[in-house]
């Protein structure tokens, strides 16, 4: 039997390559031209890969590496050299796609065994079976669950210091003299090299920039990056997770997600380095405890909730929002100054952290009225660490509000939330102070029209009544400011002049 290895699946220590020496990698060409995927995105799945298939070779595997334009065009080929082969795969985490490889590969004549995914530090079935028959999910629930049924950062039967989550503790902004440390770079070598020259020339209506590209793309440098951070990185990533700094990309964000998602770390490996290191006096439990959430509570929740609300959640659209991607979000051309460094972020490095994502860019477009849909293509293409099953529950779920799936309330604000996360808004032309007029923040008009125009779906959910009653205290003459600036704001989008 033959390991058909995915490029999220880039770890030699997965189950199915304990048992077979043979192995099948095809890099498919013809999908980077679905969307204008950001290159970095595109020439790290493929250096990746590349990288991936030079490890096991010297691991003395047999390994059959295709490239083609698409995965049939790749299993012709490889059918053609071996009629009727057996293959075994990880089933994949996105929706649909072991059953479409298993079509791929019976229509020629061999057959297709998915087994379970252990990148995941848990199962389809445990999920399952926690949840039972809901359709709603909470992930602080499950993230609870999970550390008692793995023992993760507890002592005994109770959460390391009490309390599962520190949250409060992680919402303080840097000082003005404070410096992140530098973020770690790994220089492209020959292979990444040419697969630059690939993308650049194969691909070129991709959006973003090629120029910075240090992305780990072996395992070694993803361990590399693992020490990197829990050394460097990790006391200060709690308190300064939700805060944006002009001109730092980075800051003390663990940047592994992409690693993460391409198999070249595990989830269990990096928890266990993060907890090591509060264990051994080297981190505090705050920081400790806010990374461990990210990867056993939101990243598991995530597949999860994905998996069991598919193929509904990638159409749910329950604001009805309608509206296309401002302009600046593709060209970052802006006066407001947090979502062009945003965007900036995403354009230059592949990159954004999960703050910017959630209140910046997602809240941006949710005000506005987005279509969920766009936005999900959106971080799909742009984002080096974007797959199908990683974005769909983050941005139509959390940051669309476009089904009650997995949040009771919108992460909707106005501009007051990245005034007091950010040293942006001193600096913006846009006065954070002002709802309405010419120079008032975009977020601040069109947040109230955002409540006003949903009311009926949302002033009945039971976290928005703080703020309906402020809704309920504008008067006439206020609302119809409010409006007009909302409608001068979306022509402004539409135009590129925002």
């Amino acid at each position: 039997m033959t390991v058909w290895v995915l490029g999220d699946q880039l770890n030699p220590e997965t189950t199915p390559l304990q048992h077979e020496d043979h192995v099948l990698m095809i890099e498919a060409h013809n999908f980077g031209e679905r969307l204008p995927y950001h290159p970095q995105k595109l020439v790290l799945v493929f250096s990746a890969m590349r990288h991936f298939r030079d490890e096991l070779r010297e691991r003395g595997y047999e390994v059959t590496y295709i490239q083609a334009e698409t995965f049939a065009a790749g299993l012709d080929r490889f059918y053609d050299a071996v009629p009727g082969a057996d293959l075994v795969v990880m089933d994949p985490p996105s929706h649909g796609a072991g059953e479409r490889f298993r079509h791929l590969v019976e229509s020629r004549g061999g057959s297709l065994t998915l087994v379970e995914n252990d990148l995941f530090l848990t199962t389809p079935a445990e999920f399952d079976a926690w949840a039972g028959d809901t359709e709603s999910y909470r992930q602080e629930h499950w993230y609870r669950h999970v550390r008692r049924e793995t023992g993760i950062l507890m002592d005994g039967d109770d959460p390391a210091g009490g309390e599962w989550n520190y949250d409060d503790q992680n919402r303080e902004t840097p000082p003005g003299d404070w410096t992140p440390p530098s973020a770690p770079r790994f220089l492209p070598d020959d292979v990444t090299e040419e697969v630059v020259e690939f993308v650049q020339e194969r691909y070129p209506d991709a959006w973003g920039s090629a120029d910075e590209f240090v992305w780990p793309v072996t395992r070694d440098e993803a361990r590399r990056a693992l020490d990197h951070f829990v050394e460097n990185r990790l006391a200060d990533f709690g308190p300064y997770q939700d805060a944006m700094v002009g001109g730092e990309w980075a800051l003390c964000h663990s940047l592994l997600s992409a690693a993460i998602n391409l198999g070249l770390l595990t989830p269990h490996e990096v928890v266990t380095a993060v907890e090591t290191a509060y264990r051994d006096g080297k981190a505090p439990l705050n920081s400790v405890e806010g990374f461990v959430r990210q990867v056993v509570g939101w990243r598991e929740f995530m597949r999860h909730v994905y998996r069991r609300s598919m193929p509904e959640l990638a159409e749910a659209n329950q604001l009805d929002q309608t509206a296309s991607l401002p302009a600046a979000y593709w060209t970052g051309e802006t006066e407001m100054r947090c979502l062009s460094e945003a965007v900036g972020h995403v354009y230059d490095h592949g990159y954004a952290h999960h703050i910017e994502r959630l209140m910046v860019l997602s809240n941006f477009a949710l005000v506005y009225g987005v279509d969920p849909q766009a936005l999900n293509r959106w971080f799909h293409l742009g984002f080096v660490d974007a797959y199908h099953w990683v974005t769909t529950p983050n941005v139509v779920g959390m940051g669309s509000f476009a089904t009650d799936v997995l949040s009771s309330k919108p992460y909707a604000s106005s501009g007051n939330y990245v005034n007091r996360m950010s040293d942006y808004c001193a600096s913006c032309p846009y006065a954070v102070s002002k709802t309405t007029g010419e120079n008032a923040c975009p977020f601040n008009a069109l947040y109230w029209d955002f409540l006003k125009r949903h009311e009926a779906v949302l002033r009945g959910t039971g976290r928005m009544g703080l703020m309906y009653s402020h809704v309920d205290r504008k008067d006439d003459d206020e609302w119809e400011k409010i409006e007009a600036r909302a409608a001068e704001l979306r022509q402004m989008g539409r135009d590129g002049t925002l």
